[in-house]
């Protein structure tokens, strides 16, 4: 099987804590736990059983996985197949709405057999994972008779998470709420019923350095005290690693404050949390 360089799972065993959520949030069940002299780490199972794509990304609360480019054996499909046949029977429709989601980012057509049932992933026509495919749409023409200015309720700067203080007094005794920075853009009604009453910080679980943020979160909720958290993201993959990422700062900061999760289509529709 030749080698060449492709984007595949990189995991950094200093900063794993065995933890296990990538192995679950693995669809191609690449990933296992081993024993090592430090305990549990995560690690490879193969070359081929990964497919470069990063839906584990998210589900890391200290950062250890990225994606690299280096030479691995190409992804194989059918073996992958197999061992989710073998090992976790029950996550194959998973996979299969996986790679049919991913279709246009990997190199060749992937033919899967669930339960008799044969899915052609180019031939169905799917463009990829929600967060970073093309897509558009169009919506009903609402027309107007006049515009109204809508006054913001923004009371704080700055908002992203890596320049915020953990001492800034907006903070204080405050319901925070951690949004994922594409939720403003997605949900029409974002300053009222998000932001109105509340301090921010807003951040992308996949294209910022999550290393840092959840002992910045910590460091804010010892110092504030706040009343409450909310925690506001996008239904794609790369999103939910933010309530994680929350839950394991609550936890650093021996807090038991409750955490409430809010889910927002991309069409800009709440969508219940299960």
């Amino acid at each position: 099987m030749a080698r060449s360089v492709r984007k595949i799972i990189r995991i950094d065993e200093e900063i794993c804590t065995g933890c296990g959520e990538c192995t679950i949030g693995c669809p191609e069940q690449a990933i296992q736990l081993i024993e090592t002299p430090d305990g549990p780490k995560a690690r490879l199972v193969k070359d081929i059983y990964c497919d470069g794509l990063g839906a584990c990304l998210g589900t890391c609360p200290t950062g250890a996985l990225t994606i690299e480019a280096r030479a691995a054996d190409p992804y194989d499909d059918d073996a992958t197949i197999e061992r989710i046949k073998e090992i976790a029977p029950e996550v194959l429709d998973i996979h299969v709405k996986h790679m049919e989601a991913h279709a246009d980012e990997l190199t060749a057509t992937h033919k899967h057999d669930s339960g008799g049932a044969h899915h052609n992933h180019k031939a169905q026509g799917f463009t990829g994972c929600p967060s970073s495919q093309t897509m558009h749409w169009t919506g009903p023409e609402i027309e107007s008779k006049s515009s109204m200015w809508i006054e913001s309720e923004l009371r704080q700067w700055p908002v992203q998470l890596h320049l915020v203080s953990p001492s800034a007094p907006y903070f204080q005794n405050a319901n925070i709420a951690f949004i994922a920075d594409c939720v403003p853009f997605c949900y029409p009604n974002f300053h009222q019923d998000f932001l109105k009453g509340k301090a921010i910080a807003v951040c992308c679980p996949k294209l910022d350095d999550v290393q840092e943020y959840i002992p910045k979160i910590a460091q804010i909720i010892k110092t504030a005290h706040p009343q409450s958290i909310q925690v506001v993201h996008l239904t794609v993959p790369c999103c939910f690693g933010l309530k994680k990422i929350v839950e394991e700062a609550i936890k650093l900061a021996g807090s038991d404050i409750p955490l409430e999760e809010v889910v927002i289509g991309i069409k800009g529709e709440k969508k219940e949390v299960g």
